[in-house]
This record gives C-alpha cells, sequence and structure tokens, in this order.
C-alpha cells in the first residue's frame, strides 16, 4: 500500500511547478495593479480631529527636487502662559500614533506638533533619501509652514537622530532637546562600526525588500508595509557625525533611558551624558519602550524640564560644571563599549555563525576576543561559533552526499576543496573509520575534504551527525575559552595602550589565530614534522619562492637591459629557437634541430592536438608498438618547462586518461632509465668552440621500509624529504597507508625537477675534455643554438665522462638554470653569482648574434607567448589534480 508521504511526494513532483507558475502569475498580478493604481500613502485614520498633512519638496541629500510629497502631521494642545510648542519625534519603525498615550498628559499645557516622518505613517511612502539628516531638513520645512521659529524637541530612538541633526542644522529653532531612549554616538549602535553597520543594515534591506516585493500585495497592503522604510531609515542613515553635534550642543538637555534597553543600551545615553556637561540624566529600570507603557513616569518628567527652561533654570553650556566639560574633553573610553544584548547579540551571533562557513577556527578566536573584552558572554560567543560550525559540517557532508565526486571539478566546490584533498579524505577514513571525524576537528586542512568524502563515500548520517556534535562540542568551548584566556591579556597590555577597540581586537585575533594553528600542530608528531618541513624550507634558500629569490636577479637582467639598450636582447642568445628559448618553446622542433645527432635522441613522436583525442591515443599506441617499447613511456607538453605537465605513464589506462584530459600538441618519448645530469654549455657566435658552464648531478629521493611505518611517516621521518613533504604527500596521497616491507625501496620522484622534489647537486666531478667536446659536437649540428641546458641520461657514469652512450631527453634555452646552483653546500651569494655570470653571457651572445643580423623577439610577442603559456599549464595543473586523486566508491 503507497504510504501518505510516498503519494505526498508524488503530487509535490507533479505540482510543483505549475504552483510555481501559479505564484508568478499572482506576484506579476499585484505588481500591475500596483502599477496600474497606486498608494502613495496610508490614508489618515477617520474622525481623527487633530491629523493633518502639508505639501513639501522632496529632498534627496542636499538637493531638492521640484516633486512634492505628503508630509502628515497631529497638531493638538495649546499652549499656555506663552509656552513653547513641543515637537515629538517617534523613532524607526514608528509613526506619530506611537505618542497617543503621552500627549494627552502634555497638551494640556503645551501645543503638540507630532510628525509622521516621510517614508512612515500616513505620509509619503516612496522617497529617495530616508536618512535622520534629510527628515531634519524635512522637518524644518514643517515648522516654516506651521510658522513655528523655536520649540522643545523629543526625540525617541532613531528620532534622536533626526533631533540632533536638526540642532546641527538650524541651532537657533532647538529650544530644548530630550533624548528618550535616543540613538546617538556610532560606538554605541550595533557592532559599533560604521561600515560593518552598513553592511548588515544593507542585508537587512535586501531581505525586507525581496519579502516585500516577491509577497503577491494590494496597493493599499503594499505601501503599509514599513519594513522597506525602516530598513533605508537605517541604511541611508550615518550616525558617525553625532558625536561632533553633541559635542557642539549648548541648549538645555534631558536624556531618559531605561536600564534594561535591549535596543540601545543604557551605556550609550551614559556616553551622551558625558559629551553633553549641561545634560540631565535619569534612568529608569524601565526598557526601550517607555513611551508606551509609562506615560505617568515621563509627562511630569518632560513637563518639569521644559518649565525649567523657559524659566531660564535649566542649565546651558555655558553655565556647565567645569569639572563636567573637562570630562566631555576626553577621548572615548573604549572600557565603556556595552556588552552585546538582545537584537545587537543576536546579530552578532548570526555574523559569526555565518562567519565559520569562512573560517572556523578564526572565527571562534574572534569570539574569544569579544568574550575577553566584555563585549559578549562566553556562552554566547561559543554556542554562536559551535551552531555554524556544526551546520557547515552537516552542509558538507551534505554536500558530498547529494554532489558527490563530480562536483569537485566544478565551481564553486572547487574552489574551497580539491580532488587531492577528498582522495585523502576518503583513504584516511577508509583506514581509521568514524574516528576521523573527530580526530580531523584538531588538524588543520583535514575537516572540509574528510567530511566531504564522508558524504561521498555514502556513510550513515545519522552516525556521523553524532560525531559531529561530539567533535563541535569539545572543540569550539576550547578554542573560544582559549582565545578568550589569551586574548584578556593581551587586550589588556600595555604595548596596546592608546589603541582603538577594533585595532585592539584585530592584533588579538591575528596572534592568538597564530598561537593556535602553532599549538595544534605542535600536538602531533605529523604536526610537528611538518612545522619542520616549513621551517627548512624558510631557512635553506634553495626551497624560496620565486618572488622571493628572484628580485636581485630580476634587478640584474635589468641593468644588462640598459646596459645594451635593449628589453629583449638576450632573445636572440638562441636564433634557431623562437625568443632563443626565453617561453614556450617547441620541444619537436628542438629535437628536430638535433636530428644531426640522432644517435643521441630518444625515440620520441608528436601528438598534434588537432588530430583529436582518440587519433592521438592511437597514433601513441602505434608509436610505442613500432619502436618495440614497453611501458612506463613519458608524455609532456610540446611546449612547457619546470616539469609541467610531465607525467611517467606506467599503462594504457593512464595514457589514455592523460591524452583526454589535455588538448595541446603532446610529446610521447621513451622512458630512459639511468643516472641524470644536466649540462649547462655556451658558445660564443666568434668562437669555433663551446664550453660546458656547469654540470648538475641529479639525484631521486627514496625511502626504505622498516615493515612497521607507514609511507607518510617513513616521509616525514627523512631528513630530506620532509622538506619537500607537502609536495610529497600530495603525490603519493594514494599510497601514505601503505606500509613497505623492510628494505623495501621506495622511489618518491620520478622527473629530475627541483620543485619536484629532485635532489640537485654540483656534478663538475663528471666534466672531462671529451664529454665536453662531444656537447660542442651535437650543439654544432643545430645551427643557431648558443646557449641552454641539457638534461641527459646515462646508464654508466664512466661511459658519459668519456662521451658516450648517453641521451639527451631535453634541451632547453635561454631561460634554463644552471641548476648546480641548488646544491644545498652553496650559499644564496654562491648562487646569485652563477646566475649573474649566467645572464651576462647570454646578453653577450646575444649582442654578438644582434651584430650578425639577428634580431631580438620584440616583447609584445614574448606577452603573447606567456599568456599562452600560462593558459596551458593550467590545464596541467588539472590533469594533475585528477591524475593523482580518485575517491573510492
Amino acid at each position: 500500500m503507497e504510504t501518505t508521504s510516498g503519494k505526498f511526494g508524488l503530487w509535490w513532483r507533479r505540482w510543483r511547478w505549475r504552483l510555481l507558475v501559479l505564484y508568478l502569475l499572482l506576484v506579476l498580478g499585484a505588481h500591475v495593479w500596483r502599477w496600474w493604481k497606486p498608494a502613495e500613502h496610508v490614508p489618515e485614520s477617520e474622525g481623527c480631529s487633530v491629523c493633518r498633512s502639508v505639501q513639501v519638496p522632496t529632498i534627496d541629500g542636499n538637493q531638492e527636487l521640484k516633486s512634492p510629497i505628503r508630509f502628515a502631521y497631529q497638531d493638538r494642545g495649546q499652549s499656555t502662559n506663552s509656552a513653547l510648542p513641543i515637537v515629538l519625534i517617534h523613532g524607526s519603525p514608528g509613526e506619530a500614533s506611537d505618542f497617543n498615550r503621552i500627549a494627552p498628559l502634555l497638551e494640556t499645557s503645551h501645543r503638540l506638533i507630532i510628525p509622521d516622518l516621510p517614508g512612515f505613517g500616513a505620509s509619503t511612502r516612496d522617497l529617495p533619501d530616508y536618512s535622520f539628516r534629510t527628515h531634519a531638513k524635512y522637518l524644518i520645512e514643517l515648522l516654516n509652514h506651521l510658522g513655528l521659529e523655536r520649540a522643545h524637541f523629543v526625540g525617541f530612538s532613531m528620532g534622536g537622530g533626526v533631533l540632533l541633526s536638526l540642532y546641527d542644522l538650524a541651532p537657533d529653532r532647538v529650544a530644548s532637546a530630550t533624548l528618550l531612549a535616543s540613538i546617538g554616538v556610532q560606538e554605541m549602535e550595533l557592532l559599533g562600526d560604521y561600515h560593518l553597520n552598513h553592511v548588515v543594515h544593507g542585508l537587512q534591506l535586501g531581505l525586507f525588500w525581496l519579502l516585500r516585493e516577491g509577497l503577491p500585495r494590494s496597493p493599499v497592503s503594499h505601501v503599509r508595509d514599513v519594513s522597506v522604510s525602516y530598513s533605508r531609515n537605517f541604511y541611508d542613515s550615518d550616525q558617525r557625525p553625532l558625536r561632533t553635534i553633541l559635542s557642539r550642543f549648548d541648549k538645555p538637555m534631558l536624556i531618559l533611558h531605561g536600564q534594561h534597553d535591549f535596543l540601545v543600551p543604557v551605556e550609550a545615553a551614559r556616553e551622551h551624558h558625558r559629551l553633553v556637561p549641561q545634560s540631565e540624566l535619569v534612568v529608569s529600570d524601565f526598557d526601550h519602550f517607555m513611551v508606551f507603557n509609562r506615560n505617568d513616569y515621563l509627562a511630569p518628567l518632560l513637563t518639569n524640564f521644559m518649565t525649567r527652561v523657559e524659566a531660564g533654570t535649566a542649565l546651558t553650556k555655558f553655565r556647565a560644571d567645569p569639572s563636567r566639560i573637562a570630562a566631555s574633553q576626553q577621548p572615548f573610553d573604549p572600557q565603556n563599549l556595552p556588552k552585546f544584548i538582545g537584537v545587537t547579540a543576536f546579530v552578532v551571533m548570526l555574523l559569526l555563525a555565518a562567519a565559520t562557513l569562512i573560517t572556523e577556527d578564526l572565527t571562534c578566536i574572534t569570539a574569544g576576543v569579544m568574550a575577553a573584552q566584555g563585549r559578549m558572554d562566553f556562552a554566547l560567543a561559543a554556542f554562536a561559533c559551535l551552531l555554524g560550525i556544526y551546520v557547515g559540517d552537516l552542509l558538507l557532508f551534505l554536500a558530498g552526499r547529494w554532489l558527490g565526486r563530480a562536483a569537485l571539478s566544478r565551481a564553486p566546490v572547487k574552489w574551497f576543496v580539491s580532488e587531492r584533498a577528498v582522495a585523502r579524505g576518503s583513504e584516511w577514513m577508509q583506514h581509521q573509520g568514524a574516528k576521523v571525524i573527530f580526530i580531523s576537528r584538531f588538524l588543520p586542512g583535514a575537516r572540509l575534504p574528510t567530511y566531504f568524502a564522508a558524504g561521498a563515500l555514502r556513510t550513515s548520517f545519522w552516525k556521523f551527525a553524532l560525531y559531529f556534535a561530539v567533535a563541535c562540542v569539545v572543540w569550539t568551548p576550547l578554542l573560544v575559552g582559549l582565545a578568550m584566556l589569551l586574548g584578556k591579556g593581551l587586550v589588556e597590555s600595555t604595548l596596546f595602550a592608546g589603541q582603538g577597540v577594533l585595532l585592539k581586537a584585530f592584533i588579538a585575533a591575528v596572534l592568538i589565530y597564530l598561537a593556535v594553528k602553532i599549538l595544534v600542530r605542535l600536538s602531533t608528531w605529523r604536526g610537528r614534522r611538518l612545522l619542520i618541513s616549513s621551517w627548512r624550507r624558510m631557512a635553506n634558500w634553495e626551497f624560496w619562492p620565486t618572488y622571493i629569490f628572484y628580485p636581485p636577479v630580476v634587478l640584474y637582467v635589468v641593468w644588462l637591459m640598459l646596459k645594451y639598450r635593449s628589453l629583449t636582447l638576450f632573445t636572440a642568445a638562441n636564433p634557431a629557437i623562437p625568443g632563443g628559448g626565453f617561453i614556450g618553446e617547441s620541444k619537436a622542433e628542438i629535437y628536430s634541430g638535433l636530428a644531426g645527432a640522432n644517435e643521441v635522441l630518444p625515440k620520441w613522436q608528436l601528438l598534434p592536438a588537432s588530430a583529436g583525442v582518440e587519433q592521438k591515443i592511437q597514433s601513441a599506441k602505434n608509436f610505442i608498438a613500432s619502436q618495440n617499447l614497453d611501458y612506463p613511456v613519458v608524455l609532456k607538453p610540446d611546449a612547457g618547462q619546470r616539469g609541467s605537465g610531465v607525467g611517467i605513464i606506467h599503462s594504457a589506462m593512464e595514457l589514455e586518461r592523460y591524452l583526454r584530459q589535455v588538448n595541446v600538441d603532446t610529446l610521447i618519448q621513451e622512458f630512459l632509465p639511468g643516472e641524470e645530469f644536466g649540462v649547462f654549455y655556451y658558445r660564443y657566435p666568434n668562437q669555433p668552440t663551446g664550453k660546458i658552464f656547469a654540470i648538475t648531478e641529479k639525484r631521486f629521493p627514496s625511502v626504505t621500509g622498516d615493515g612497521h611505518s607507514t609511507l607518510e611517516q617513513l616521509i616525514l621521518n627523512d631528513d630530506r624529504a620532509v622538506c619537500m613533504a607537502r609536495f610529497l604527500l600530495d603525490k603519493h596521497a594514494d599510497h601514505l597507508w601503505d606500509t613497505p616491507r623492510d628494505g623495501e625501496i621506495v622511489n618518491l620522484v620520478e622527473l629530475g625537477t627541483h620543485c619536484r622534489g629532485a635532489v640537485f647537486l654540483d656534478g663538475g666531478w663528471v666534466k672531462t675534455d671529451e664529454l665536453e667536446a662531444a656537447i660542442d659536437r651535437i650543439c654544432q649540428h643545430f645551427q643557431g643554438y648558443y646557449f641552454g641546458r641539457f638534461d641527459l641520461r646515462t646508464p654508466n657514469v664512466q661511459d658519459f665522462q668519456q662521451g658516450r652512450n648517453f641521451k639527451v631527453i631535453e634541451l632547453n634555452g635561454v631561460t634554463s638554470e644552471a641548476t648546480s646552483i641548488y646544491d644545498p653546500q652553496n650559499s644564496v651569494f654562491d648562487a646569485y653569482r652563477i646566475l649573474f655570470a649566467q645572464w651576462r653571457i647570454a646578453f653577450e651572445i646575444g649582442a654578438q648574434n644582434r651584430a650578425r643580423g639577428f634580431k631580438p623577439t620584440q616583447l609584445r610577442k614574448l606577452l603573447k607567448w606567456m599568456i599562452a603559456y600560462r593558459e596551458q599549464s593550467q590545464a596541467h595543473d588539472e590533469f594533475r589534480a585528477a591524475k593523482t586523486s580518485k575517491l573510492n566508491p
């Protein structure tokens, strides 16, 4: 029998698109209705004898527009004994009726003007600018219309910003100001920073706009929705100037605030009281909404204050206490920032939870620093981070479950997690089981791929949800608490004295983040070995990245360019090779140029991309058969350098996968065993013979099994291999859990490339006159080649020294290096000395060839080749990612 849920699922699949279309038609119809018969404002309440309205110019920033808007207000009561009128300004969202309960208590002695600020109440709703400063300008227009020169002003909540802005624009019109649960200085509003608050208000505005426009509403229902006006009011307003306005305020001021105000913290009222030395502060035991339910308490305070103002007994700034004036001139003390409560605490909690989806550890540390500053409770900070982390973990798991491995090659998934990392996570889980979920929480970089792999492997959702929860409950409070403990000391440190609160929080978060990262790594043997790897790569110049090592070389080359008055003279060093072999030179063309020395070349064939994938695969297989070769063979791009895209192919399956993945001209050649050397050669065109500039001996690191250590442990425990640990662990990701037999030798590297793990030593000891003559003889066959490096392999070093029994596996041009510089015995200064000499020779040869009529390559053409090579290299990188990773089904 079909279940109810099954019937619903069938019905939903059948009708969901029809329901969506129907809903969209309803929304479209509502928009057409509102366009046909728009409602510009909410109708006034029937029978309202005090309700009025005027037409005022539309204001956009500092400009008045021609189109008028409706400005509604209430005019009630009668001033007695020449008392000034009172203007009551509502908050946001709000309207004049917010004061309906307190107005009867005030109108017996004062005339009351209670506006519906534009965008609210019965005033026009659609405005170009909703800021409280623009509202102040509208209010001045209303006062002009009513002929009121001066008045008492009461600003409730956001209305306080309107009041202060009005004073800034027209100070003589303000007889007194009452800030009732009012906003003010920027530091006390929400997150305390204008830019951060602006982002939050922008998100809020976007959400409310979507809700308003995405629902099928009538014109009147649409215009009654105040959510967008409220959001725009905050989004368009800037509270930063209010501190200065408060500091300049010189009229009497009464500040009424509730101790339990969860929207505007009472600390804001105290800061306003400090900035305005003549102000009177009354803090009650109420909350933000006193105006609605504490009228009997508020009315006497207001009337008494205004009576004293009119009698001239209320303090002005000129009669304020000198000690308070001095205190008002002191800079703001960040220690007075309020703890996040109410709406602010909820917003901060959501932001922290969302931030964990980007960086978990840094968010937890930031939350801990906030707790150390006293801005939020430890429990709230830990809960917010725990909620975000747990939801994020489950989303990762579900992403792996629903999207699977195919998503790893597509954006946006590939931006955050690689196939290699998921493959390692999968392998790890198969060996360690569910406890991996708990362990990975403490291992940097392991969580994302492991949790994705857990979902892709179709493991039990409820089982792993439990493990996720336990791991989060242990890890999150631990990290937040540690950050809070360390952060308190950093924030209170004298080193940070005088610094802003945000700067303190940022510096503390960064320092704690680094400390936590180091401590977590130190907690495991693997982490400690990886730290050793990082340290040795920093301490040994041979592992420095190019952007750190090469600037002196670049400066020297620039000097040579100026000396020889050519930016590209070095490209003339090898007229036989396009660009002199600067970048993207064709290996097939170089092999063809060496055809006169065919006996030293490996068996090879070009597989052009234009032939199509299937034809390339068949041609490669035919080549292997016709040349009587066996696997492994070598596949590499026809244009490439530093081992980019080179693959040692061990089977027909790998061959097909390589050729299907890489759509560029490709070279296939026989794999040559034996010792590998790099021989750097040069010949001046005016000299009959050339010379060997340097020789590099290349060694391929290996580890020896002990019968109980895994391959990962062997790599990390090897003094040389640990320096290349990240590359080697990535390269051998599929076999890290293998345990080699006792005495078994595992080769870690197959390519003679330093950046891929090979060890380069000074091979000057193999140099002989016979070898130099053999290399020179080969180069003499290649007309127009004067400068570059041979990569050679030989099965017998003694034969090699005699200039025989070796093969050229690659020949590089002008940008090749004398790679013997990477011998660990060489200092960085030795390396620079050799490279400077190398580039000097290249320019000298280029100058001689230029004098012989050869033109250097144009700079524009070099840049074009560099861009094309970069695009090709990206394709090679994608192949390596696919080749070295697989997700077990």
